[in-house]
């Protein structure tokens, strides 16, 4: 796919985030994105990586909905949260059949990004046991049933 953006940007609305798009003046976390009442807002013209849009819905997805309304310009996350959004973004980029290179980019993720396709690619999944605690996947759950799907299939794209 030339350009991500568009599947990305279609992708996040239709399972409930809302998504702005508009210049952006001033400083962002990541370029070209802010995040604002619990929604994404992306300025295309700065926007560095369209990957990043789905790391940045991934923090968004993975909390309670009271809590993501409240989410207003720098994310605050632990570790936990971290490896969650991780998880839900690397989830998302496997159901939009994106390459891993569109989220895991030389750009981001303090030069660990060849390493974390590694993981993802061969089956080591950070995070997913918090998507699973939130009810939003399978994984290794006792209990779950063998042919439920499992992750990176989703149960539920955000929080319940």
């Amino acid at each position: 796919m030339d350009d991500p953006l568009p599947c990305i940007v279609a992708f996040l609305r239709r399972i409930g985030l809302r998504v702005d798009e508009r210049t952006i003046g001033g400083e962002t976390f990541l370029p070209g994105i802010r995040i604002e009442r619990g929604g994404l807002t992306f300025d295309p013209a700065r926007l560095a990586q369209p990957g990043d849009l789905l790391h940045e819905a991934g923090h968004l997805a993975v909390v309670p909905p009271a809590e993501r309304a409240r989410m207003d310009g720098v994310i605050d996350s632990d570790g936990g949260q971290e490896m969650a959004a991780i998880a839900w973004s690397w989830a998302a980029l496997v159901h939009l059949r994106l390459a891993p290179s569109v989220l895991f980019h030389d750009l981001g993720y303090r030069g660990e990004a060849s390493a974390l396709i590694e993981n993802f690619t061969g089956g080591c999944f950070v995070g997913v046991p918090i998507l699973e605690w939130r009810g939003m996947a399978h994984h290794q759950a006792p209990g779950v049933p063998q042919d439920a799907p499992r992750y990176p299939a989703m149960k539920h794209w955000l929080c319940p």
